[in-house]
């Protein structure tokens, strides 16, 4: 079976499923039907959706299983949040549900493993820097 297409190839505006058949006993149903939330993802963010399900949410276990940081997990998972138009929590708040010291932990080893410069380390375990600083 074919995967779906979502975009019209001619002019990229979003496609709707128009008919539905069961393979079974050959029935169809025309009409308008609205596609799944999820089929809205990338492929990417699909891939990471089945990573993080599989791993129950552990964020620990989707780091090592895509060989990724704390920080880039997160940033992929605000990514799909927000494609699905839910609103993602802010760094602020993200940082106070963190373990500091998992979140230290996993930078440090991409910079021991070369997944981070120096500066990138440092900016990450600091956090975004304000104008005031």
């Amino acid at each position: 079976m074919r995967p779906i297409i979502l975009k019209c190839p001619s002019c990229d505006g979003n496609l709707t499923v128009a008919r539905l058949r069961c393979p079974d006993c050959s029935i169809s149903i025309d009409g308008e039907f609205a596609p799944p939330a999820l089929l809205k993802l990338s492929g990417a963010q699909i891939d990471f959706v089945e990573v993080f399900i599989k791993n129950r949410g552990v964020i620990r276990e989707v780091e090592r299983e895509l060989g990724v940081s704390y920080p880039t997990v997160r940033a992929r998972l605000d990514e799909v949040i927000n494609a699905l138009g839910y609103s993602a929590k802010s760094a602020p708040e993200a940082a106070a549900c963190d373990d500091g010291g998992s979140r230290r932990r996993s930078v440090l080893a991409d910079l021991k493993g070369g997944k981070l410069t120096p500066e990138e380390a440092l900016a990450a375990l600091n956090g975004p820097r304000t104008k005031d600083d």
